[in-house]
């Protein structure tokens, strides 16, 4: 007889945790820390590069809905671990320093391989490992670990990047940002093909399947899903979280735009912002199984508001490094919250285990939408509005998005505690 005990190996949470951020490390963890090197080394915008996430989003959103289902029929090992390899394989074109037409082929590309292939996938195993009774330290270790494997990339990338500095406080010449972003990307790229090597090897899925390995792919799991009204809450909630992760993408060129940091102190912000992420993510998983997942959910909305109006508000400057950094550690921590239990409410919102993937699949279709216009968004007030006010437009935009954020959390909240 299978094991059915809710919790299984270290080993295994420990793969899927490696997999769940290597595989975005390329398209997001790297332009996230470097985003101005990036923006050098392709010679393109803010707006140019927010349309290669829109990209991205748009075969990812379209991968949600086919990926879902998929994630209920196959195996996570060979899905999760076919898109390590593919996603790795796209590195080497990253590399290439290609030309902007290149890169928007290849964000969507990136787009089948770690949503299409990897995301429900990884989901379904990780509900499946937490049990009825541990889905928040099911999912702050997914996510505490991802941000710690992704912090541990950022870092390995700057320690790179640094190796290329001849001389304190002088500016690398072209040559040379675009040689050591293409070490970093080929270091990035093997790793992650590693991963991908090791997920096929050795993540045990018998028991990720044991719900149900031959559940077909039916109109009847996509209506059942839809009638649940938990499902349409966490698709407002996960498209207002959403949108406050990827504006931490702009953390470290904040720091260089108006903390006035340099190239390697504004990635060193960056990288200090993805340490952050794993305490969070244990910190309040481990809370969150002590009382409702959906109670800190509403709290990591409120702190979010918190940051996006310290951001927003003109009184950071670069006599103010502690209130800056404080400021990063507020709205981290409330976007960074949102992120770890927006899943992590599947069990409380009464959603079946073994249609798991398929609600994956359509709560992500809109949920992931921020992955179409977050960042032609961000980029137009960037590149619109000169200097610390484009900035500030982004703010309160994340200021907006956590307030509706908010009011659907408390919604689900009292819808939860009523069933």
């Amino acid at each position: 007889m299978q094991r059915t005990t809710p919790y299984q190996s270290p080993f295994y949470i420990i793969l899927l945790v490696l997999a769940g951020e290597a595989v975005f490390i390329l398209p997001f963890v790297l332009a996230r820390v470097f985003r101005a090197t990036v923006l050098d080394v392709f010679q393109i915008t803010n707006t140019e590069l927010g349309y290669c996430f829109s990209i991205y989003g748009i075969v990812a959103l379209i991968s949600y809905i086919i990926g879902g289902p998929l994630a209920d029929k196959y195996p996570p090992k060979s899905l999760m671990g076919i898109g390590l390899i593919l996603t790795a394989l796209g590195g080497i074109v990253y590399a290439s320093n290609p030309s902007l037409l290149t890169l928007q082929v290849l964000y969507g590309f990136w787009g089948f391989t770690t949503i299409f292939l990897f995301w429900a996938a990884m989901i379904k195993a990780t509900r499946v490992w937490g049990g009825v009774s541990n889905q928040g330290k099911a999912f702050g270790f997914l996510d505490g670990g991802r941000g710690l494997v992704g912090a541990s990339f950022g870092l390995l990338g700057v320690v790179i990047f640094s190796l290329f500095i001849v001389e304190d406080n002088v500016a690398l010449t072209s040559a040379q940002q675009v040689e050591a972003f293409q070490t970093i990307v080929y270091a990035s790229s093997a790793i992650v093909a590693l991963v991908g090597i090791i997920v096929l090897l050795f993540l045990k899925t018998n028991v990720a399947q044991q719900e149900n390995n031959t559940q077909t792919i039916t109109l009847d799991a996509i209506k059942t899903v839809l009638k649940l009204p938990s499902v349409w809450l966490l698709m407002i909630i996960i498209l207002c979280a959403y949108v406050g992760y990827k504006i931490t993408d702009i953390f470290s060129l904040y720091a260089k735009d108006v903390m006035n940091y340099s190239e390697v102190d504004a990635a060193k912000t960056g990288t200090f912002l993805l340490f952050i992420r794993p305490l969070v993510g244990v910190i309040v998983g481990f809370l969150a199984d002590r009382s409702r997942a959906s109670l800190y959910l509403c709290m990591g909305f409120a702190l979010s508001i918190i940051g996006a109006i310290l951001f927003a508000s003109d009184i950071l400057s670069e006599d103010t490094t502690v209130l800056f950094f404080l400021t990063i550690i507020i709205t981290a921590l409330g976007v960074y919250a949102a992120r770890v239990l927006y899943f992590a409410v599947m069990q409380e919102g009464k959603i079946p285990l073994k249609l798991t993937g398929t609600a994956v699949g359509i709560i992500s279709f809109i949920g992931y939408t921020p992955d179409i216009f977050a960042g032609p968004m961000i980029g137009y007030y960037l590149d619109g509005i000169p200097g610390k006010e484009g900035h500030f437009a982004v703010f309160w935009m994340l200021a907006i998005f956590s307030a509706v954020g908010l009011v659907a959390s408390i919604a689900f909240y009292r819808f939860a505690r009523t069933e």
